[in-house]
């Protein structure tokens, strides 16, 4: 790490050997808070219903799409990967693809 560190503030200098270490440490801190939570989403969300935890998980990351956009099969392959992707339980999991399946 300090071979890097120095190699950067060869090519660079310091001021931006700085600004560039700087970033990536909050960004590193950036995706442990939001890791953190969607883990605080995940064990409170027995009582929600699947277009609740649909809205709170997916407009995280990107727009959200419209249940009818896909049909059944399709919200399968989908939220098998969105699943994965953001860290839901089995049970977010279920309510999510149960309500876009019923809108489909």
């Amino acid at each position: 790490m300090k071979e890097i560190v120095s190699r950067i503030c060869k090519w660079i200098g310091l001021p931006g050997a700085v600004i560039i270490i700087s970033c990536v440490a909050l960004t590193w801190l950036i995706g442990c808070a939001a890791n953190k939570q969607s883990g605080e989403v995940g064990a409170g969300a027995t009582g929600k219903g699947g277009a609740e935890l649909w809205a709170e998980n997916c407009i995280r990351c990107h727009n959200i799409r419209s249940p009818s956009n896909y049909s059944p099969a399709q919200w399968e392959v989908v939220m098998m990967h969105m699943r994965v992707r953001a860290n839901l339980t089995p049970e977010e999991h279920k309510k999510i693809l149960e309500f876009l399946k019923s809108g489909s």
